[in-house]
């Protein structure tokens, strides 16, 4: 690693700890020419995924549209910050052990929908309201009538 002051090679690390949720390894070194301290981050090098969009147009994989996205499903519910991110970070590590790089824009979407149907129906309507692009009362009932067989077998297992 290369001091940022007399730009020498030879560094010693004094101090390593995990960092940005263990995806990456903060290091404290100390240059053995000049004796400046500097921190280095080391992450793993991924390949970026592309999202096949509907309209055929391809995009890179943007983690911040996924959580605009939830974020409004979720308004003035009980789901917190923390559980979307959650999600978020649970879909993205999916993405990434994938074998594919390239994924459409609805697979997203299914795994976004499955996250939010433990966590909250409403989160879950909204979400697949705008997803699925409903165009009527109807298809806001279709989705409602597959989530009562989750519920009453829930139900069952309770009693």
């Amino acid at each position: 690693m290369q001091c940022p002051s007399c730009q020498n090679t030879d560094s010693r690390v004094l101090e390593s700890r995990s960092a940005d949720s263990g995806r990456s390894v903060r290091r404290r070194r100390e240059c053995l020419n000049c004796d400046f301290r500097f921190t280095t981050y080391e992450r793993v090098e991924t390949t970026p995924i592309t999202v096949l969009k509907r309209s055929g147009a391809k995009e890179l994989f943007n983690r911040s549209k996924i959580v605009n996205g939830i974020n409004r499903a979720c308004e003035k519910t009980l789901v917190n910050g923390s559980q979307i991110e959650f999600i978020v970070d649970e879909i993205e590590l999916e993405l990434n052990q994938g074998i594919r790089k390239e994924v459409k824009t609805n697979e997203i979407g299914e795994m976004v929908l499955s996250q939010l149907k433990d966590i909250n129906e409403v989160a879950y309507i909204r979400f697949a309201s705008v997803y699925r692009q409903f165009d009527g009362i109807n298809d806001f009932m279709k989705t409602l009538e597959s989530l009562k067989p989750i519920k009453k077998e829930q139900l069952a297992s309770v009693l």
